[in-house]
């Protein structure tokens, strides 16, 4: 039997899953469908190319997580070799989520570590509104909640993708390089997070449910090589 507590729960059912309880219908007669384009949020705004297309470098020739410049919340350039022989936390968020709590968790691992490594780590957090509309606002709002409601400090960017065609190609990319639960690649809802060690190299991919301060020691010792 499933039962959902949550809006959030609905993450942890696989497509497997899905498959034993969803019985396929067969259409008899042709039928016309009508394609929505999903708006995409990652545009820069002097530049109506979307961002994957704008951003330095693929999937194919991206080596390191160096190789990729996402936008910030104020649709500027945040080229992640900037970041280079630090620690890097990467957090899809959400602001309507069940799990949206942890903002509050992730601000306190960023001061509990930077104090003890300051500049060696940094947590940059990825809105998407993929998973149960859960994300609507614009930048300007998403920063001003996170600030507003946790004390925010940590980079909060411009709003992506991470699953589908049109996910961002940071996403496709660490996604390539550590699946999650097994086995799955997919992103299967908000507040997943993935640690990157100072090679620019996926070192660790956490679920949901899996708070900050749970893989703190990992980031540690991450920091301490």
């Amino acid at each position: 039997m499933l039962l959902f507590t949550s809006r959030c729960t609905a993450a942890y059912i696989s497509s497997s899953h899905l498959l034993r309880i969803v019985k396929p219908t067969v259409l008899t007669t042709p039928v016309r469908t009508k394609f929505h384009v999903p708006h995409r949020h990652y545009f820069h705004p002097k530049n109506p190319l979307p961002s994957h297309q704008q951003t330095f470098a693929t999937m194919a020739s991206a080596a390191t997580i160096y190789d990729f410049k996402p936008f910030d919340s104020n649709g500027q350039e945040f080229p992640l070799s900037e970041l280079k022989n630090k620690v890097i936390l990467i957090v899809n968020v959400a602001s309507e989520c069940g799990f949206t709590k942890q903002y509050a968790s992730l601000e306190s691992l960023y001061k509990s570590v930077t104090a003890k490594h300051p500049d060696e780590f940094v947590i940059l957090g990825f809105p998407c509104n993929q998973f149960g509309g859960q994300e609507p606002g614009t930048d300007e709002e998403i920063v001003t909640f996170c600030q507003r409601n946790f004390g925010v400090t940590f980079p909060i960017m411009q709003k992506i993708e991470v699953n589908g065609d049109n996910a961002h190609p940071l996403y496709k990319w660490l996604k390539e390089q550590q699946a999650g639960l097994l086995g799955f690649k997919l992103i299967k809802w908000n507040f997943e997070k993935f640690l990157i060690g100072k090679d620019g190299n996926v070192k660790g991919r956490w679920a949901s449910m899996t708070t900050p301060e749970k893989f703190e020691k990992e980031i540690l010792a991450e920091l301490e090589k």
